[in-house]
């Protein structure tokens, strides 16, 4: 079943996934030689919105934690992938050790661990769990929901001070499924002998989503011009404001300006493509972090001004309870997509290069143009069992699951190869590259 479209299924979306199939061999090629040259993160989740006239990811999260909401069916698919994963990084690993969130959310977070757990273990590898957080000091189990258990290790440096591990487990590998919002703890700098995966610089304690963007801009125009596409298409517009303070009104004027700029600039586009029902707006969050914090949707820039103090305090803090100034504008992308009703939106799921499942993101009580990574929503898993990667050329174009999810697919890996490029970039030792 193709999820269902709001809008009628015609039109420039449509142009683009025909486009997109129809050139299939020189995409595929396309990627394999851009990995040639670039390492893909170890792995990576893309939010994305289907609006009917546009596809584009909206947020690229480098540590992901939904492997449970993927269909049971893509375990093969991901195990197999984890391998080449490992593979690059540690051939003979034996040992891995995985670094969840400190702090117990809730417990699907958990599931996502086990399934990791399950998915690393079928690679052949002894995986065990070290936590971060001080009030471990003693093997803890954790109770799941489906009646199983996780147990949870205080982390040890070795004598040396050069490895991380378990009291008796000395991993090749580390995993990392805790995106450091809060900073980087002391116990993992100045790691030199083992693989730390994803790396450092890929936490939100340094990484941008600016940085991200930016790259995400190169990316696209290579691959517009590869299959003869507007890279807009594909691609959000965006804007960054500096030193911001929702409290005191500091930066409002840099946000302002930026807004007018992006919601003309966004005008522009939708008259070129004779769109006159469609109303501009922007999303403005954070440059860093993730969860669906401090996020706004506005259409036009006095809404700045006139937000309320519990909105203005929203905007201050993230995750952790860390302070944030520095936020990015992004062209807001509608979705178009419902199921039962509800507005969804796709998440892909990839590990190394290969695209392993996805879910829609579900929200009954959220519009079309709001953020869905909200409480109360629910995930569906992606068909991508069915032949996600075998494009069904015979289709007509809008009705096919496998041409839909192979599109997704497509946009979804230009996101992965920007993150690529913007670890390379931000990496403080570039000479392991």
């Amino acid at each position: 079943m193709v999820p269902h479209l709001a809008t009628a299924l015609s039109g420039p979306l449509l142009d683009l996934e025909e486009k997109i199939l129809a050139a299939t061999p020189a995409i595929e090629r396309w990627f394999r030689l851009e990995w040639q040259e670039h390492t893909p993160p170890f792995y990576c989740s893309v939010d994305m919105r289907n609006a009917g006239y546009k596809l584009a990811p909206v947020d690229t999260n480098l540590f992901p934690g939904g492997f449970n909401m993927l269909a049971t069916e893509m375990l093969p698919l991901s195990v197999q992938a984890a391998m080449a994963a490992i593979d690059k990084y540690c051939p003979d690993a034996r040992n891995l050790l995985l670094i969840p969130e400190i702090t117990q959310r809730h417990p699907t977070y958990w599931q996502n661990v086990a399934r990791l757990m399950q998915i690393f273990r079928q690679t052949g590898l002894h995986v065990r769990l070290g936590s971060l957080s001080p009030e471990i000091t003693q093997p803890t189990p954790l109770p799941l929901p489906d009646g199983n258990m996780l147990v949870v290790e205080p982390l040890v440096r070795s004598p040396n001070g050069r490895r991380l591990g378990l009291k008796d487990f000395d991993p090749c590998t580390i995993l990392l499924n805790n995106d450091l919002s809060a900073g980087i703890p002391e116990i993992l700098q100045n790691i030199h002998e083992q693989s730390l995966l994803p790396p450092l610089h890929a936490g939100w304690a340094l990484r941008r989503k600016s940085n991200h963007l930016n790259a995400y801009d190169e990316v696209c125009k290579k691959f517009g011009k590869l299959i003869g596409v507007d890279p807009w298409m594909l691609n959000p517009l965006h804007a960054k404001c500096d030193a911001v303070n929702f409290r005191t009104g500091e930066g409002y004027d840099c946000l302002a300006a930026n807004i007018d700029t992006l919601l003309a600039k966004i005008k522009k586009k939708y008259k070129e493509y004779g769109m006159k029902e469609q109303k501009p707006f922007v999303i403005v969050k954070p440059d860093a972090g993730t969860y669906g914090t401090s996020i706004l949707t506005i259409k036009d820039s006095s809404e700045i001004k006139e937000l309320t103090q519990a909105q203005r305090d929203k905007m201050t803090v993230i995750k952790d309870g860390k302070e944030v100034t520095d936020f990015i504008i992004q062209e807001g992308v509608p979705t178009f997509e419902n199921i039962d009703g509800a507005v969804a939106e796709p998440v892909v799921y990839m590990i190394d290069r290969y695209v392993v499942g996805g879910f829609y993101r579900i929200h009954a009580e959220k519009g079309i143009d709001q953020n869905l990574n909200a409480p109360g929503s629910q995930y569906l898993p992606l068909a991508f069992a069915q032949q996600h990667a075998v494009p069904d050329l015979k289709a007509k174009p809008g009705t096919a699951a496998p041409n839909r999810f192979y599109v997704y697919g497509v946009v979804a890996r230009l996101a992965l190869l920007a993150a690529s490029l913007e670890m390379e970039r931000t990496d403080p030792n570039p000479e392991v590259y």
